[in-house]
């Protein structure tokens, strides 16, 4: 069975899913993309050319400054707080171009990885550069994920969540889909200590407890906070419940 249609059969929908395409679509004619000149930048035919060579390393530098991680750094860090073990389903929320979603896969073996994105230009591109058995991509919404409960062993979202509309609503449909015992990885923008958060630009800057407090109100435990610069790493876990991961 395909990647694609590995996912497909993950669906919480009992709608026909077509399964020709390059990527699964569950939107349709919904576009979740917000309405700030920076979110509607993923949907433009230039996006995808720039955003690994350019706009990432960018955004890297902006949360992180000149003396935080690379790019490169960053995945390799956020990839070791995932401790994905093969055989894991994932899911990358906020996949863009699959830049990191490609690891995650190499990573998971033969476990299923999906790449969640709003962006149908994004998702085109990310599914040309696909070359893993293991991974699929789909057009959905991270602030309702087309999945049922406990449905992934590690779910992340990596320099992304910060631009949803919605993104604790997101946050908790991230941790709604884990699997008990499943890890959950967040990238994001923070702000200095004493300084207020909210939105510019389309933009959210997260207050140094938001996100983990919004985790514990989920019920994840053993959550850890990496701050750097303007930028944070949070690693949380969802409680075990016996024997088994959920799927």
């Amino acid at each position: 069975m395909s990647a694609v249609a590995q996912a497909a059969g993950l669906l919480k929908t009992e709608d026909e899913v077509d399964l020709g395409g390059e990527y699964l679509d569950v939107l349709g004619e919904h576009d979740p993309i917000g309405p700030h000149r920076g979110q509607q930048a993923f949907r433009r035919k230039f996006a995808p050319k720039v955003y690994e060579r350019y706009w990432r390393p960018m955004v890297s530098r902006l949360f992180f400054g000149f003396s935080g991680p690379s790019a490169e750094e960053e995945r390799r860090m956020a990839l070791e707080m995932m401790r994905i073990r093969p055989g894991d389903q994932v899911i990358d929320v906020g996949c863009g171009t699959g830049n990191y979603t490609r690891h995650l896969a190499e990573a998971a073996g033969e476990g299923l990885t999906v790449g969640l994105d709003a962006s149908e230009t994004m998702l085109a591109a990310a599914a040309e550069r696909s070359d893993r058995e293991n991974l699929a991509y789909l057009r959905g919404d991270a602030c309702a994920l087309p999945f049922e409960d406990e449905t992934f062993d590690v779910a992340c979202s990596v320099g992304v969540i910060h631009m949803v509309e919605e993104p604790l609503v997101a946050l908790a449909e991230m941790a709604r889909v884990l699997a008990p015992g499943g890890r959950l990885v967040v990238v994001a923008s923070c702000v200095p200590e004493g300084r207020k958060g909210g939105v510019r630009h389309g933009l959210v800057f997260f207050t140094k407890d938001e996100l983990t407090d919004a985790l514990r109100e989920h019920g994840m435990e053993g959550i850890e906070q990496k701050v750097i610069g303007r930028g944070q790493f949070v690693v949380a876990q969802k409680p075990s419940q016996g024997v088994g991961n959920g799927h």
